[in-house]
């Protein structure tokens, strides 16, 4: 069979793109040639790859097979550069970094004071809730993952680095914030909003209230740590979230921390990447990095 690096980057770009139009531009190629190129690559595999339906572009099990073997590819060849990087003394590559949405809040300062450390690298950064960081791990698509509840059902390398506290808020005109030493027994007749169900977030807090033997009285669950700290600033219940949620909006006048025993509820966040998995020098490096840094700055 005679494929190309060329051709398997582009059907890798085809897979991750859905597209062929995406695609060639993401390997700056016209699109004819991508279509080109694309059918040679079927031709030699002797089996389609993929088909167009309601001009989508779906994998067929060849072409997902092809995909995964294209992506291994290139991350053993991707390695291999670093690693001759390494031994050049050179600090260059590409870094994937996959973080649950809560991590957003402090992981780009984190990566900006890595990047001024080493300005010719290249960082793949992807936000996205628990489950799809949990997809991206389980299709092998980075070097390390960023969350608080890491997975029980995959062999994976886990290293704690910082404090995950999650605390309760609630509207500046709420009664309650005019109390202190509050208990849970407090808040059973008041209106909760809570994160997602699958979130780690989510998981922590039922963990929490589990074990507490307290039913939160739910009125509702949204998807966004925004739409929680809106959605509590309009008086329709309390919150419960990461404090690292709250750092961009510490200037707000309309919520306020509630000062409730056994809060916070103790959580962490984790550096996980698959056991098993070769790590590049650069994710290797990142990593010292996140656990060396996070004290002095956050």
């Amino acid at each position: 069979m005679n494929v190309s690096f060329r051709q398997l980057r582009l059907f890798l770009a085809l897979a991750e793109t859905g597209s062929v139009t995406a695609a060639a531009k993401a390997t700056h190629i016209t699109q004819p040639t991508a279509s080109m190129r694309l059918k040679e690559l079927s031709d030699a595999v002797g089996l389609p790859l993929f088909e167009v339906i309601a001009k989508k572009v779906r994998l067929t099990d060849a072409g997902r097979d092809l995909a995964v073997t294209a992506r291994e590819i290139q991350n053993t060849w991707e390695l291999y550069e670093q690693q001759l990087n390494a031994l050049k003394g050179l600090a260059r590559g590409k870094l994937r970094i996959a973080v649950v949405s809560t991590a957003k809040y402090f992981i780009p300062r984190l990566l900006g004071t890595f990047c001024h450390k080493y300005p010719d690298i290249e960082v793949s950064l992807e936000i996205q809730n628990r489950d799809g960081v949990l997809t991206r791990m389980r299709e092998n698509l980075d070097d390390l993952y960023i969350m608080s509840m890491p997975p029980s059902d995959l062999e994976i390398n886990d290293h704690i680095f910082m404090d995950n506290p999650l605390i309760v808020i609630a509207s500046i005109e709420h009664p309650l914030t005019k109390q202190k030493n509050l208990t849970l027994s407090d808040l059973v007749s008041e209106k909760f909003i809570l994160r997602e169900r699958g979130s780690g977030t989510r998981m922590a807090i039922d963990n929490f209230f589990k074990s507490k033997n307290f039913k939160p009285n739910l009125r509702m669950e949204l998807g966004s740590n925004e739409a929680i700290r809106e959605a509590v600033a309009g008086d329709l219940g309390l919150g419960v979230l990461s404090k690292h949620a709250l750092t961009e909006s510490s200037n707000r006048k309309d919520i306020k921390i509630l000062t409730v025993a056994d809060f916070p509820i103790q959580s962490a966040w984790h550096i996980v990447s698959r056991k098993g998995k070769n790590l590049p020098p650069i994710a290797l490096y990142f990593k010292e990095h996140l656990i060396n840094s996070v004290p002095a700055s956050i």
